[in-house]
């Protein structure tokens, strides 16, 4: 049966996409979560946290992994300060000066993927008015932190296919990408060769709780012929 599609790229010089994020570690799977995605059409279109994310919640989502990129790790220096010191500042300098000697300091580390690149296909919803947002993104897009800009546009389309994967043909790759080919999706559909366990369910944005879906991985052959950028 053909349904409409909303496809579109994601590329940039480094990215960063989700995994359990602890205090010390922040690390990153190699290719964007569902909660990533629907993320960054809320930015095109101009949402924040508090926003009504609930038509987006509701597409359906399918991932093409061109290239997962290669590890990059950065170790930072992070200082804290003890709970008694950081109950009643206004601010963190504040907090600092009251600590004084009593600073800690730790390293943390954040993983990332150098030059990924992805191709996006979303149906079951309103899909004009993100394709707009998309091409005039109302707050700036990233691939995961705002240390990751896009260093393409995304070159969003709205096709009639059958499949994610049919849909995924007419992608606009970035020139210098062309000739990518993806031979592996991940979708919230079947079927598939496997099935994995992504917590990338958005349940609360503002307080960072995501609840676990089944990914329904598949191999497959998508190689756009068309070219953006």
């Amino acid at each position: 049966m053909m349904r409409e599609h909303l496809v579109f790229t994601l590329t940039a010089t480094i990215g960063s996409m989700g995994d359990l994020a602890g205090h010390e570690r922040r690390g990153t799977w190699t290719w964007p979560a569902r909660s990533a995605v629907v993320g960054l059409l809320g930015a095109a279109l101009g949402l924040r946290r508090e926003d009504d994310f609930a038509p987006l919640d509701r597409l359906v989502t399918a991932v093409a992994i061109f290239d997962d990129g290669a590890p990059l790790r950065d170790y930072h220096t992070v200082q804290t300060v003890p709970t008694a010191a950081a109950k009643h500042p206004q601010s963190r300098p504040e907090a600092m000066a009251i600590a004084g000697r009593q600073v800690n300091t730790t390293i943390t580390v954040r993983d990332y993927r150098t030059q990924p690149l992805y191709g996006v296909a979303l149906w079951g919803g309103d899909l004009a008015p993100l394709q707009t947002a998309l091409h005039r993104p109302a707050f700036n897009l990233y691939l995961g932190r705002k240390a990751c800009p896009l260093s393409a546009p995304v070159g969003a389309r709205i096709v009639s296919a059958a499949s994610p994967e049919d849909a995924m043909q007419s992608l606009a790759l970035p020139k210098w990408r062309m000739g990518a080919q993806a031979r592996m999706l991940a979708s919230d559909e079947g079927p598939g060769d496997r099935i994995e366990t992504r917590n990338d369910r958005a349940l609360d944005r503002r307080q960072w709780h995501f609840a676990p879906r089944k990914v329904h991985m598949r191999q497959c052959r998508i190689a756009p012929a068309d070219a953006v950028g």
